[in-house]
C-alpha cells in the first residue's frame, strides 16, 4: 500500500484537507479558545469537578496530594484500594501517569507485571509536586483515581493498558475520531509517540477506519494479533453526545476530548485538551480542514443530539481495514 508514502507530497497533503500546526494554533485554537478558559482544562482536578456539575461521569476519586508533607500519608490513603492510577494534575502526553493494577503483598503491581514498594510511589507523587511532569514544570498536585475497569469488548485490541477514545471537537460538533490502544512498545499507556496504536473512527458508527503505529500501516495488533477491522466501540452515540457536551461545559470552541469505556459506568470523561494533537489526521487518512471548514459555516444554537446527526451524517467513512495489505509496508 502507498497511500502512507503519498503524504509526504505538500501537494497530497493539501487535496487531503491536511492542516498543520501553525493553521491549527492561529485559525482554530487561538480563534475560538479564549486563554482565560484554559485552566478548565489544563488542571485535572478542574476538569473533573466541572465534568461534576454538568452530571458526566469520570473516574472516581480517592484522593489528592497537595503537599510533600502528605506524601507520607499516601499508604493509609490507598488501604482498601486494589487498583488504581496516580497521575499530574497539569501533566501532558500521558507523562507522569503511574497505574497500579493489583496490590500483593504490600508491593503494588503494573500491568507490565512490575512490583513497586510503597516508597517508589511515595518518590512518583513526590516528583509530580515538584513539577517533574507538569506543563512549564510548575509545581503541580497528584490526583489518585480509581481504575477503570474497561469495557470486555475491547480487550483484544489492547496490552497491558487501558483503550482510549479521542473525539475532536469543533463549536460543539464532532469532527473525527480515534482510538489509541496501549501496546508493549508503549508500556501499556495509550500514547502514539510512546508506540501506542492509533485507529481512526468512523464517526456515523464507531468502526475502525484504519490503524497506524509509529506513523505506519496497522491491521492488527502487535501484541495481540487481533484484527483491527472488526473493532467497533460500544455506545457510540453515548459518547459523542458526552464529547459534543463538552462545549458547553467548558466554552471551548477547539478542543479534544480523551474518554474511556467502563464496563459499569459506561463512557467516562477522562481529560480534556485545549490543544489537541494533529496525528488523528494520519489514523483517519483525511485531513481536518474540510470539515472545519464545513463546521464553521453552521449557525449557532444548534442542540447537542443535532450537532452529533450532522456531524455523523456528513462525515460517515467506509473502512480501509479490509484491504489486503501490502507486507512490505504494514505492521506485523
Amino acid at each position: 500500500m502507498s497511500w502512507f508514502k503519498d503524504w509526504a507530497w505538500p501537494g497530497r497533503l493539501r487535496d487531503k484537507g491536511i492542516i498543520g500546526m501553525n493553521r491549527r494554533n492561529i485559525r482554530y485554537i487561538g480563534r475560538y479558545n479564549s486563554r482565560r478558559l484554559y485552566p478548565l482544562v489544563d488542571d485535572k482536578l478542574k476538569t473533573k469537578l466541572l465534568a461534576q456539575q454538568y452530571g458526566i461521569t469520570t473516574p472516581e476519586l480517592i484522593g489528592t496530594v497537595t503537599t510533600q508533607f502528605g506524601v507520607k500519608h499516601i499508604g493509609d490513603m490507598l488501604t482498601g484500594h486494589n487498583g488504581f492510577v496516580i497521575k499530574p494534575a497539569k501533566g501532558s502526553g500521558g507523562k507522569g501517569i503511574l497505574v497500579i493494577e493489583k496490590v500483593v503483598d504490600n508491593q503494588f503491581v503494573k500491568p507490565s507485571g512490575a512490583h513497586l514498594t510503597l516508597e517508589d510511589v511515595e518518590r512518583h507523587v513526590s516528583n509530580i509536586l515538584s513539577g517533574l511532569y507538569s506543563l512549564g514544570g510548575s509545581p503541580d498536585v497528584a490526583l489518585i483515581e480509581t481504575l477503570i475497569n474497561f469495557d470486555e469488548s475491547l480487550m483484544a485490541y489492547t496490552y497491558e493498558g487501558v483503550p482510549d477514545i479521542r473525539v475532536i471537537v469543533f463549536k460543539g460538533y464532532p469532527v473525527m475520531a480515534m482510538m489509541r490502544l496501549s501496546t508493549a512498545a508503549s508500556d501499556g499507556k495509550a500514547n502514539l509517540h510512546q508506540g501506542a496504536v492509533g485507529v481512526g473512527l468512523n464517526i456515523a458508527t464507531g468502526e475502525a477506519l484504519r490503524g497506524v503505529q509509529f506513523d505506519r500501516p496497522c491491521f492488527s495488533h502487535p501484541d495481540t494479533g487481533h484484527d483491527l477491522a472488526s473493532l467497533v466501540v460500544p455506545q457510540w452515540d453515548t459518547l459523542l453526545n458526552l464529547a459534543a457536551g463538552c462545549y458547553e461545559m467548558t466554552g471551548l470552541g477547539y478542543l479534544g476530548t480523551d474518554m474511556v469505556l467502563d464496563r459499569q459506568h459506561g463512557p467516562m470523561l477522562l481529560e480534556l485538551n485545549a490543544r489537541p494533537g494533529l496525528a488523528i489526521q494520519m489514523t483517519n487518512g483525511e485531513g481536518l480542514r474540510r470539515r472545519l471548514d464545513l463546521i464553521e459555516r453552521q449557525p449557532e444554537g444548534v442542540s447537542v443530539a443535532k450537532r452529533v446527526a450532522f456531524a455523523q451524517y456528513h462525515f460517515a467513512r467506509k473502512s480501509e481495514l479490509a484491504e489486503t495489505p501490502d507486507t512490505t509496508t504494514a505492521s506485523a
